[in-house]
This record gives C-alpha cells, sequence and structure tokens, in this order.
C-alpha cells in the first residue's frame, strides 16, 4: 500500500516526461514509487527494507547465482536450476520467503551485525542503484542542502523580523502602560482629601506613581517578548518529543512538575520580603524628603548623625531584605540547570534501555533529549522573568489600592448650581469636626454667617481648631455634623470645581512652583486674567517691590519651592495669585505672620479699600493683623467663646482681653 507501480503505458506524454526526468530508467522498466509522505510509516519501514537490502547486497557480491540455486533448492526442489534466480524468488509465495529469509540469516550470521552497519550498507546498496539508473546522488543530496538550507535561512530571517517587531511592539506597550498608569495615578492622586492623604504619606505616592509604575513597565517589555518565543519552544519541544517516542512522555512530565515545584517555592519565600521591600523604599524617601527640607534645622541644632543614623538604620535593613531576596532568586538558574541536567540524565538512561530492546534508535534518544531540554528551556526563559515578578506584583498591588481607594469628597451625583445675585453669603449652621479616626471633635457646634464685604477674623490659641475651620469651606474636610451654606446651599450639593472655583485659599506655608512670577500669579487662571490683573493683584499684595527689583520683571525664573525669593516675598506672590483669581470667598490661613509689620499693614488696608464684593476670611495669631476686622471670632477648644468687633471683644470675652494684653501695650489697650 505504500509504493505504487508505475507503468510507463499508463502514463499520458506529458506524466512521462515528468518522470522521464526525475527517473531515466522508467524508459526500459516499470517503478514503484512511494505513496506515502507519512514520516512515521517511513520510519517504520527503515528497519525492514535495510535488513533486506542488506542481505540483497551480501548475496550481490559474496553469493553466486549457483549458490543462491543451493537455498531455492532446499526450499523448493521443483524449481529449475536454469535461469535467473532472482526471477524465481519473485515466483514464491510468502511461506516460500520466510524460510529462504531464515536460511540467508543463519548463513549470513544477520544477529552478529549491529544496526547501524546494516543501514550503512543499504544505504551505499541504493546510492549504487541509483547511479546505475543515471540518477547523480550528489546533485540530489546538493539539491537537498539547498532545498533546507533555503528554508532554515527563510526561517532565521522570519525569526529574526518578528523579534524585531516583537521588541518594536513590547516596547510601545511597554511605555503606553507605564504612561497611562501614570496619567491614572496622578489624575487619582489629585482627587484625593486630605483625609486620603493623612493614610498615604508624599513620599509612599512618589515611589507609587514611579518606581512601582517603572516596575510594571520593565515585567510588562520583558513578558511580551517571553510570551511570544517561551510557549512556542514549549509546545513545538512537546509535540515533536511525543511524536519521536510517546512512552517517555512521563520524563517531560515530571520535569515540569519539578520546575514548577521549584518555583512555587521560591515566589513563596520572596513575594513578602519585596513587599517589606517597597515599604522600606518609602521609608527611606521619607526620611530623605525630611531631611533635604529641614536641612537648615539639622544644621541648626547640629542633628546631621542623628539624622545620618536615622538614615543609615532604613538603608541598613533596605540592604539585608534586597541581598536576601536577591540571594533566593539567585538560586533559580542554578536549580533550573540543574532540573535540565537530571532530566537529560533521566532521558539517556531510559532511551539506553529502549535501544538495547530495539524499540528506539540513537537518533530518536539524541532528538528526544533535545526536544526535552527544549521544553524545560522554555521553562527557564519563564522562570527568569518569574524573577521580577514578585517585585511588579507587589507594585501592581501599591497602585491598584491607589486607584481602588474610594475618594472619602467627590461630587454630588445631582449637584446643584451656584446661582450668584451680587450678594454672596457664608453660614455655618452647627458645624461639628472631628478627624477620621480621632475620638473627640476638633470643632463643636460652629455657627456663624458672613457676607460679601465684611472681614471675618479668626484668633485662639494654638490647636484650637482656627485653620480646621477655613479648611473646611473648600471642602479640604467634610464636616461630621451640622452643615456649610455657601448662597444657602450645602456646599456638599456643589460641584468641587465650582465650589473651589469661587475660592482664593492663602495656606500657611507659601507654595511657589517652578516657572516664572507670572506664570505663578496666573497659575489654573491662564485665560481670564490679564496684566493689569497681574499688577493690580501685586499691587494690593505690596509685590510689586518683588517685580521691580527683578532686571527680568515677570518674567523672573522662580526655582522649585521659590527657594530663590525670601519667606516674604512667597507670601506675598502668593497672596497675589489668590487676588488675581478675584475669588468671591478669600481665605488667609494664618498666611499673614510671614509679613513685617509694616507690610502686613499696608496690605490689610490695600485689601480694605480693593476688595469690597468678596468674604475675607483671616486666621491670625497676631491682634494688630485682625483688629480691624468687621467681627472678629474667637476659638478655645473647638469652640466659639466670642464674636464681635474688636473693642467689643475687649470688653466682653475674657480669652481675647488675655491675647491682646500678651501683644499690646497697656497705653493701646486703653486707647482701644
Amino acid at each position: 500500500d505504500n509504493y505504487k507501480l508505475i507503468d510507463k503505458n499508463d502514463l499520458n506524454r506529458e506524466e512521462y516526461e515528468k518522470l522521464l526526468k526525475e527517473y531515466p530508467i522508467i524508459n526500459t522498466e516499470d517503478l514503484y514509487i512511494l505513496n506515502t509522505k507519512s514520516k512515521k510509516v517511513i520510519n517504520n519501514m527503515e528497519k525492514p527494507f535495510a535488513r533486506a537490502i542488506f542481505i540483497l547486497d551480501n548475496l550481490e557480491k559474496e553469493l553466486d547465482n549457483k549458490t543462491l540455486s543451493k537455498y531455492i533448492d532446499k526450499i523448493n526442489p521443483n524449481i529449475s536450476q536454469n535461469g535467473d534466480m532472482y526471477f524465481h524468488i519473485s515466483q514464491f509465495s510468502q511461506e516460500e520467503l520466510d524460510r529462504l529469509n531464515t536460511e540467508i540469516d543463519e548463513d549470513l550470521g544477520m544477529d552478529k551485525f549491529p544496526e547501524n552497519m546494516i543501514n550503512q550498507r543499504a544505504i551505499n546498496y541504493i546510492k549504487n542503484k541509483y547511479e546505475d539508473m543515471a540518477i547523480s546522488i550528489i546533485k540530489i543530496q546538493s539539491n537537498y542542502i539547498l532545498y533546507v538550507g533555503g528554508i532554515m535561512l527563510l526561517i532565521s530571517l522570519l525569526t529574526m523580523m518578528a523579534s524585531v517587531g516583537i521588541g518594536y511592539i513590547s516596547a510601545k506597550i511597554s511605555a503606553g502602560v507605564g504612561k497611562n498608569l501614570r496619567k491614572k495615578v496622578f489624575e487619582k492622586i489629585s482627587t484625593f482629601s486630605n483625609t486620603e492623604f493623612d493614610k498615604y504619606s508624599t513620599a509612599s505616592l512618589i515611589t507609587r506613581n514611579t518606581n512601582d509604575i517603572q516596575q510594571i513597565q520593565t515585567i510588562t517589555i520583558m513578558l511580551l517578548r517571553v510570551i511570544f518565543f517561551a510557549p512556542i519552544l514549549g509546545v513545538g519541544g512537546v509535540i515533536k518529543a511525543l511524536n519521536t517516542n510517546v512512552s517517555m512522555a512521563w520524563i517531560i512530565m515530571l520535569g515540569v512538575i519539578v520546575v514548577l515545584g521549584l518555583i512555587s517555592i521560591i515566589f513563596s519565600i520572596a513575594i513578602p520580603r519585596y513587599a517589606k521591600i517597597q515599604n522600606l523604599v518609602d521609608k527611606l524617601n521619607r526620611i530623605l524628603r525630611e531631611s533635604l527640607g529641614g536641612i537648615l534645622i539639622i544644621r541648626a541644632f547640629n542633628t546631621q548623625k542623628i539624622e545620618e543614623d536615622k538614615f543609615e538604620s532604613v538603608n541598613q535593613e533596605l540592604t539585608k531584605t534586597n541581598l536576601f531576596v536577591l540571594r533566593i532568586m539567585n538560586l533559580m538558574r542554578p536549580g533550573m540547570m540543574l532540573i535540565m541536567d537530571l532530566i537529560t540524565v533521566l532521558v539517556i538512561w531510559v532511551a539506553a534501555h529502549e535501544i538495547n530492546d530495539g524499540n528506539m534508535q540513537v537518533g530518536d534518544m539524541m532528538a528526544y533529549t533535545q526536544y526535552t531540554r527544549r521544553v524545560l528551556r522554555s521553562f527557564l526563559m519563564i522562570s527568569m522573568i518569574s524573577t521580577m515578578l514578585p517585585r511588579a506584583s507587589v507594585s501592581a498591588n501599591r497602585i491598584v489600592e491607589i486607584l481602588d481607594t474610594e475618594t472619602s469628597i467627590k461630587d454630588p451625583e445631582n449637584p446643584k448650581e451656584l446661582k450668584k445675585s451680587g450678594l454672596i453669603t457664608l453660614e455655618f449652621k452647627n458645624v461639628s469636626f472631628k478627624y477620621p479616626g480621632a475620638n473627640e471633635a476638633v470643632l463643636k457646634n460652629i455657627s456663624f454667617k458672613a457676607r460679601s464685604g465684611e472681614i471675618i477674623a479668626f484668633i485662639g490659641s494654638t490647636g484650637s481648631g482656627k485653620s480646621t475651620l477655613v479648611n473646611l469651606i473648600p471642602r479640604l474636610y467634610d464636616v461630621t455634623e451640622g452643615e456649610i451654606l455657601l448662597n444657602n446651599i450645602n456646599i456638599k450639593d456643589l460641584r468641587l470645581r465650582d465650589l473651589r472655583e469661587n475660592i482664593g485659599y492663602i495656606p500657611q506655608k507659601a507654595v511657589l512652583f517652578t516657572g516664572t512670577i507670572e506664570s505663578n500669579i496666573r497659575y489654573g487662571k491662564n485665560e481670564n486674567i490679564n496684566d493689569e490683573d497681574i499688577y493690580k493683584a501685586l499691587e494690593i499684595a505690596q509685590g510689586m517691590e518683588i517685580v521691580n527689583e527683578k532686571k527680568e520683571g515677570l518674567s523672573y525664573q522662580i526655582s522649585q519651592g521659590g527657594t530663590n525669593v525670601s519667606g516674604g516675598q512667597r507670601q506675598r506672590l502668593t497672596i497675589a495669585r489668590a487676588l488675581a483669581k478675584k475669588s468671591d470667598i478669600l481665605i488667609f490661613d494664618d498666611s499673614l505672620s510671614a509679613l513685617d509689620f509694616k507690610t502686613d499693614a499696608l496690605l490689610r488696608k490695600a485689601i480694605s479699600r480693593e476688595i469690597n464684593d468678596s468674604i475675607v476670611l483671616i486666621v491670625g495669631q497676631r491682634i494688630s493683623s485682625i483688629m480691624n476686622a468687621h467681627k472678629i471670632i474667637v476659638l478655645d477648644e473647638g469652640e466659639i467663646v466670642g464674636m464681635g468687633t474688636h473693642r467689643e471683644l475687649l470688653k466682653d470675652c475674657n480669652i481675647y482681653r488675655q491675647i491682646a494684653a500678651s501683644q499690646l501695650s497697656e497705653e493701646e489697650l486703653l486707647y482701644e
């Protein structure tokens, strides 16, 4: 069934000419041509054909026609001894052929010949027969080498192109993943209220948005490169190995199970340590930021050694943890190589028994060894990536933690529109507040009302809740009880953007951004603020001298954090930024304390003169900064203990009188 008899008389002219070029002997006799392309069938036919050809070769070389006739005579004495003995053999029945085969086997001692010698003799015999048919073996071999070599070259070129393509795609995807993650994390952080910022330190947020995302970028690009190659290598190796010998498939399974076991053990040890590493990196960044930010205090108190020891303690712990993890992860590659070598030894040992039993050839053993190593090599590639997975997994969890954090302060589902009719009112109604996790309220039953054109001041001892109170207005925190109304609308019913659009905020610590003086004052309002607004704001904030003394003017570059201007100048530029916004509510959160008395007085006078349509809220420590306010609210332990003008409070509020007495002279008190 595996061979087809070709009779030239049955061929048309085209078929005949095609076969004549390939098999010239067809011109004189019929041919049997292989009728299958199955490698398995061909391999199964190899052994019996090689044996038969070996016998035939020996008969032709060593035995004459007379000797062969003796074999034939033993089997069938009735056959004539004249004529071609091979023709007589072709007329034998299967039983007679088997008997003839046994006779010749015994005479030649076939069992003494190794299989590779039988195969080689058969190959040489076939070569000679091809030459007898005027077919060039060298040409066939050359054509085969060129054909296979061409295919290999083409595959190599395709592999190179695929590698370049995968490298390009993986780099692009990885960069895109990093970009999108950084954007999402930054956007999420920008929605955080102070409650969320109290939960995550600044150092931790910076680490998550830089180092952690970089870890994910790195693992993404490596995974994309390996994910295309390793499965092809592994699956292809399994298929080829099974085609070679199915009975030894258990060895591959054993190797895979051992490899997965090794990876699992190493992962179980490494992952908790990677989580610790990221936490230590956060801690190290926090200490570094504190040291750099407080370098003047550190030098003034001569505590460099204390800060160095603090840094070194965390740095040492980070180093020890890193070394431990690296040592564990470095066991991966030698462990994998040991497994590969042991599996190779096992394959050779099992295959040797198969070869000894005649069930396998040496070539198959070598091929099976290579296929098995190829399968394990694919796991080695994956394992090398897996050394990066634990840290990337920890980083991914830290980023997901940020993205999944529910913002405590957000826009209402059905927001209301803030209607302005010229007059702006701000009212606190029985407002109480306590920080998340705290037992006691910081503010208790705060109630007051302010209108456009009024200056409302807050004063009290440290920790009385002044800054906390004004931080509730832009919803940096949300009230625990009561409500805050803006034009009779609860601020929780307004969009955060709409609410904060109407508030100009000057914090205790002046904050300037890298850029020019102009860009800092225009901050967030580039299109709505013209040059006239900028100069007007600078004039009220007493900041014109800052611009005038710089030859670049408004184009003067502010360094990071505003370190190239003085504290008072930073504060005045911060005030100018809030004034240029032309907000309905201006909040000075103890921001006048950085100004000298003269500048403070000029600023307050300018505010009283120029700002008549806004509510001005001033948190102060100095009586002189607030004494001219329309209403002064005195806070003590989170409660209002006095409310009125400076004169009224001197008469009616004991705490205010004590504060005033500590700051003003007797003459000033009597005058007031």
